[in-house]
């Protein structure tokens, strides 16, 4: 394999381990900081800060990177991530928790970035099968991160972020010293318009035929923000899960997404095609929200994982429909844009699913997961009516 995808991958899994390592015991920290037991609205709104932040800057992060290289660009956002877990690993009140992730958000381009540093060295044929082993580096993360956090929160609360924060001063001494840089930089003045974080996105709105694609993509990221919001507190409510058990869920999850995901993108494409690739993960994944939803047993969540898994066959598909549809130069930008949208999802998503969880946590917690349903059966008809053609030279912003 290219070196430079062996550096880029192992970035990705140590990011998604940092990230992995805090879900399991983020309501306990809540709860500990807060000193109240309904935390709900209280992730809620540490996701929607961060997304917030990531909303006006990944736009900005994703051109920087076109005109000045995508190394810098990922170095930074790097270094944002592991400040963000030194404040969350030692705060003492609310106030503290909000400002790293705020920290954390205004840095936040390694996936963008990571994004466009595969299509960079990538042959649009290759696109398809390395994106999907790129959201397998993640499932590889989600496999350790969680379970991880979960044994060491049982041991001391703060010890997860601790070690998030020390995983990601790694990640950013691997992409220092050893990640080359993938694109050549315009070297152009950045003047302060080119830094309008809404200037993208009114040059995407120029181009009608990215609306589509830019909408799905914000409506699956949506649906992904109610596992961070829910998933924990739904299992301690519903099975008693301690931290180690939520962890284990988790981890059994990124087992089941690194396979399908690592060994089905390509062949799904070839033998579907990228529509019927995309309508297959979101069959996969309802299919197992609604087992989940009227599940009585924790055994019964391990027992549908695999089928849950097959939802993100779809997502490399998509990101190689992407790819297409805007000229080599302009890439950065592109998956900036595409960050934001994610970023605005993950604004509006996670306030609106823990609104959700607390309306049905007294009767029905398994509820939130029908939510989620519905978010995906609105991207159903927005998927049917893609268009596949050439790639784009879209017009300068």
């Amino acid at each position: 394999m290219d070196r430079r995808l062996v550096v880029i991958f192992a970035a990705i899994v140590l990011d998604a381990v940092g990230i992995g390592l805090i879900f399991p015991i983020l309501p306990s920290l809540l709860q500990d900081v807060t000193r109240s037991d309904d935390v709900a609205l209280y992730i809620g709104l540490l996701t929607a800060l961060y997304a917030v932040m990531q909303f006006f800057f990944a736009p900005v992060l994703g051109s920087l990177s076109d005109r000045l290289g995508r190394r810098p660009v990922l170095l930074i956002s790097l270094a944002g991530a592991a400040v963000n877990y030194v404040f969350l690993a030692f705060a003492s009140s609310l106030w503290m928790l909000l400002l790293g992730r705020a920290i954390a958000g205004l840095t936040s381009a390694n996936v963008s970035v990571a994004t466009a540093y595969i299509t960079d060295i990538s042959r649009e044929q290759m696109r398809a099968r390395r994106f999907g082993l790129f959201n397998a580096m993640f499932g590889i993360g989600f496999i350790v991160g969680p379970v991880l956090g979960g044994l060491l929160g049982d041991h001391w609360l703060r010890l997860p972020f601790v070690a998030a924060a020390a995983l990601n001063a790694g990640n950013f001494l691997l992409a220092l010293l050893i990640l080359p840089e993938s694109h050549t930089p315009t070297r152009e003045t950045v003047d302060l318009a080119a830094l309008n974080p809404l200037r993208p996105l009114r040059w995407v709105v120029s181009v009608k035929r990215l609306l589509p694609v830019i909408l799905i993509f914000f409506l699956f990221s949506a649906t992904g923000e109610a596992y961070g919001t829910s998933w924990a507190l739904w299992g301690n409510d519903m099975f008693q899960w301690s931290g180690v058990w939520i962890g284990l869920s988790l981890g059994a999850f990124g087992i089941c997404q690194t396979l399908a995901q690592a060994f089905l993108p390509g062949p799904a494409v070839r033998l579907l095609g990228e529509r019927a690739a995309i309508l297959l993960g979101i069959a996969g994944a309802c299919t197992a929200l609604v087992v989940m939803a009227f599940a009585t047993r924790g055994w019964m969540v391990f027992a549908i994982m695999p089928v849950f898994a097959l939802g993100g066959i779809g997502v490399p598909a998509l990101q190689s429909l992407a790819t297409r549809q805007v000229d080599d130069s302009q890439q950065g930008q592109f998956q900036g844009v595409l960050a934001s949208a994610l970023s605005l999802a993950s604004i509006v998503a996670p306030l609106a699913f823990s609104g959700v969880y607390l309306a049905v946590r007294s009767q029905w917690p398994g509820a939130i997961w029908l939510s989620v349903v519905a978010v995906y059966a609105v991207s159903v008809p927005l998927v049917l009516g893609l268009e596949f053609g050439k790639p784009t030279a879209a017009p300068a912003p």
